[in-house]
């Protein structure tokens, strides 16, 4: 059978001898087509190049099967980490991946207008400030995922690991080496990540007598740089630093080595995340290590949960195994 068009589930159904929808059922994996038909259908796609339609599919069952992902900064290395094992494991799972990206002066408030544009049948959020009218109006429309964020009060489900108990390895670590002079490095003051991680950090130093500097900056490696810049030209530098990010402790390392701070002997720096980057020979950087295979499994457990007609009350799940790294960046 010779066909000069693109093949359709009719052309299959055809040349199979079967109705169109048992094509469709097929292709379903429906248990009521006989292994022998499904076989025989199987045979004639292939000699056709017939593959189904997803766009038509969707269209007849309403369902897409695609997932919105909205983050920030998508060339941030922690965040593409994050997007690359997201779309693995959603495609693993028989979804597809659908990426919105907020700038990095644009708020995620920005694309969600966009992201409900589309018929994505759930939204993960893994950027998202501490309150958003605007995500908890999605909320309700759409089933939503905060990834590693947490938004007190929010109807929206979330998810992260124990970044307050993170921030308190670091702390120790920092006092069992010896370090007096302590300091944290915040990312964007408006987000929980930045916030738990330094809650953790202080609050277990204040609570051994000491006191902490808190020097504010954002997400990056410029940001990190200058960060520690400020904190060594002040009055009482610190010896012992706590970034909220690998990427900003990567930016305040090179900051602290180029106005000639021997590491870890003079100075010793601590990250959050454990990127590629951090083991590099130029860096062994000691950092907090989150689970993030395990983190993007149970989030993709909680999304295939969802209904497209019954958004799931909010709910925050907690991973609690986050892992200290020591690595050439602190005192043995």
């Amino acid at each position: 059978m010779t066909i000069k068009h693109r093949p359709t589930s009719r052309d299959v159904a055809l040349a199979a001898g079967v109705n169109q929808s048992s094509v469709s059922r097929a292709f379903a994996g429906d248990l009521g087509v006989s292994e022998e038909t499904r076989e025989r259908i199987m045979r004639v796609a292939a000699q056709l190049n017939y593959t189904p339609n997803a766009l038509a599919r969707s269209l007849i069952t309403q369902k897409t099967q695609i997932v919105g992902i909205v983050m920030a900064s998508i060339t941030s290395p922690f965040q593409s980490i994050l997007l690359e094992k997201f779309v693995a494991q959603l495609r693993n799972s028989g979804r597809q991946a659908l990426v919105f990206d907020a700038a990095r002066d644009e708020d995620v408030d920005d694309v969600l207008s966009q992201a409900l544009q589309y018929q994505v049948e759930a939204l993960i959020i893994t950027s998202a400030p501490l309150w958003s009218q605007k995500i908890e109006d999605c909320a309700k429309r759409v089933p939503m995922l905060l990834f590693n964020r947490v938004m007190p009060g929010s109807t929206a489900q979330m998810l992260c690991c124990d970044e307050v108990g993170g921030g308190r390895l670091a702390a120790n670590l920092l006092l069992k080496t010896q370090h007096q002079h302590f300091a944290f490095i915040a990312g964007n003051n408006n987000t929980s990540t930045s916030q738990n991680r330094g809650k953790g950090f202080i609050g277990q130093l204040q609570a051994l007598g000491f006191d902490c500097m808190i020097e504010q900056a954002r997400y990056g490696y410029a940001d990190g740089y200058a960060a520690m810049q400020r904190l060594l030209r002040s009055p009482n530098p610190p010896d012992g630093v706590f970034c909220a990010s690998d990427i900003i402790a990567l930016g305040a390392l090179d900051a602290a080595r180029s106005m000639g701070k021997r590491v870890p002997d003079e100075i010793a720096v601590i990250g959050f995340d454990d990127i590629p980057m951090t083991s590099w020979d130029a860096y062994q950087l000691t950092t907090i290590r989150m689970p993030v295979d395990e983190m993007i499994a149970s989030a993709i457990e909680i999304v295939n949960t969802f209904t497209q007609d019954a958004p799931a009350p909010g709910k925050l799940h907690v991973l609690s195994e986050v892992t200290l790294v020591e690595r050439g960046s602190t005192r043995k």
